[in-house]
């Protein structure tokens, strides 16, 4: 009886309004949401999509493939875009044997959602944002979501846009082919630089030829193999300048990583196939954001079948 007494004291005491009870009650009103909020966030791990990286030298046209993703085609002409400055992003949804501009909800279709991150392509703005990106594993890229800000996004795969058209001339095919060349050199020291025995996923990558619309446009294959030209080229500079100041062929050969090499050893031309000794698959396909012309259908489904 002692107890049932004691138990209804302190329930007399707590309805009788007193300093300390007030007190006590403002701090339950206060910091019981706090704290729950504390525990809800430490449980339900938020939730982040893969990403895919749009990259390629300024004017490829990056940026008007986001938008033509984003709105679907425009009418009566695409959305005008400019040089971007900064690294942008969007959520975007793709399903099986489904088109960019299907209304996925009006179809029910079961879809995957992804970011498709789109980064400047200016030479002074390539280290800081998709060279940066490429040398982790796990790469922070913001969300358009604000609630999702900053969280870490699976990269699954990449795409590099190039000017079909642009390519034929003298100086557009060595710039696109030396911002390639640093970008699968990324990804091999990436392989390079796993932790024990565990090698960092695959990456595919896709050079989306673009501008097929224009009279002037290279082919895909003739895409494939200029720049598979030029990259060995580029190989064959940088290893003739490292030979010139002193590097001898063995210690070259035994520092690939550190020197630069793209590519397996023992081969004299540079092939895309030498990348999948690195985990790195590279497709060429051509398409065209504007215009008439395959479009880009086959790029929309090429990253739906990896995200």
């Amino acid at each position: 009886m002692s107890t049932l007494e004691t138990l209804k004291s302190l329930f007399e005491a707590s309805l009788t309004p007193s300093p300390t009870v007030i007190t006590i009650g403002l701090l339950v009103v206060l910091f019981a949401p706090v704290l729950l909020h504390f525990l809800y966030s430490a449980a339900t791990p938020y939730t982040t999509l893969p990403s895919v990286l749009l990259l390629g030298p300024s004017g490829a046209g990056k940026t008007a493939l986001l938008t033509l993703f984003e709105r679907g085609p425009s009418s009566p002409s695409p959305a005008q875009t400019h040089t971007s400055q900064v690294t942008s992003s969007v959520e975007l949804a793709v399903a099986q044997e489904t088109s960019y501009t299907t209304d996925l909800d009006a179809t029910g279709a079961t879809a995957k959602k992804f970011l498709l991150v789109d980064t400047p392509g200016h030479p002074k703005l390539r280290a800081a944002n998709a060279l940066s990106y490429l040398s982790s594993a796990e790469p922070t890229i913001k969300s358009p979501l604000a609630s999702d800000h900053g969280a870490k996004s699976k990269l699954k795969a990449l795409v590099f846009v190039v000017d079909a058209a642009a390519l034929a001339d003298g100086d557009a095919l060595p710039q696109t082919a030396e911002y390639l060349y640093e970008v699968l050199l990324t990804l091999q020291k990436r392989f390079h630089g796993r932790k024990g025995s565990r090698a960092p996923a695959s990456m595919p990558v896709l050079i989306a030829a673009n501008k097929l619309d224009l009279f002037t446009a290279l082919p895909a294959a003739l895409v494939k193999s200029n720049l598979e030209a030029e990259l060995g080229r580029i190989r064959a500079a940088r290893s003739n300048g490292l030979l010139d100041s002193g590097v001898g062929q063995d210690d070259l050969n035994a520092n690939d990583e550190v020197e630069g090499w793209l590519g397996g050893d023992g081969s004299e031309k540079f092939s895309f196939a030498q990348m999948m000794e690195f985990d790195v698959e590279v497709d060429v396909i051509g398409g065209n954001v504007v215009g008439d012309g395959p479009g880009a259908e086959k790029w929309w489904k090429w990253i739906g079948e990896r995200v």
